[in-house]
């Protein structure tokens, strides 16, 4: 059985920036384009099960509409223990044994669905797989980083490098030990 792979996905300003301090992501409407998803719809069928950080996941939320993970096994990292909501699941544990829970099924990758706090939860223990971070042709200049800061230095490879007419490149990187 092949080792599901813990995938990050995700848009960053040019600065590094995902979002305005204040949460506010609406600048990433500067690249929608009708017909266009950045190769969303083919990476998300690659996807069964979505961790992410409990800021993020309150905004999803607040955007109204369904649910975006329905149908897949969802867990929120929060330091609180609360009760599951349907297929979300909240965590308070150590990242390494939420992985091997859902590494002990069979199943499809899992997507680190943001935000940098769970990103740099993962990335300190060595956890994630690939990252793919779609750069927004933006200078924000302030904001919520992509990566916190670390004393952890990670060497990467390029993987693929895709450019897109609405000035948006999207970079696939792996681990390179």
């Amino acid at each position: 059985m092949e080792k599901r792979k813990v995938r990050v996905y995700i848009a960053a300003s040019l600065d590094g920036y995902i979002a305005h301090s204040d949460g506010n992501i609406d600048w990433l409407e500067s690249v929608a384009r009708p017909d266009e998803d950045y190769g969303y719809a083919a990476f998300i069928k690659t996807i069964d099960t979505v961790i992410m950080g409990r800021k993020i996941y309150e905004k999803v939320l607040s955007f109204g509409g369904e649910f975006p993970h329905a149908g897949r096994e969802c867990y929120v990292l929060s330091r609180a223990e609360r009760t599951p909501d349907g297929q979300v699941h909240f965590y308070s544990g150590p990242a390494e044994e939420l992985l091997d829970q859902i590494r002990s099924k069979p199943g499809k990758d899992i997507f680190i669905d943001g935000g940098s706090e769970a990103i740099a939860l993962f990335r300190e223990k060595g956890l994630i797989d690939s990252y793919t971070i779609s750069i927004i042709p933006m200078l924000l200049g302030e904001g919520i980083p992509l990566f916190k800061e670390n004393d952890k230095e990670q060497p990467l490879k390029l993987v693929e490098a895709t450019t897109f007419d609405s000035g948006l490149v999207q970079l696939s990187y792996e681990p390179n030990n």
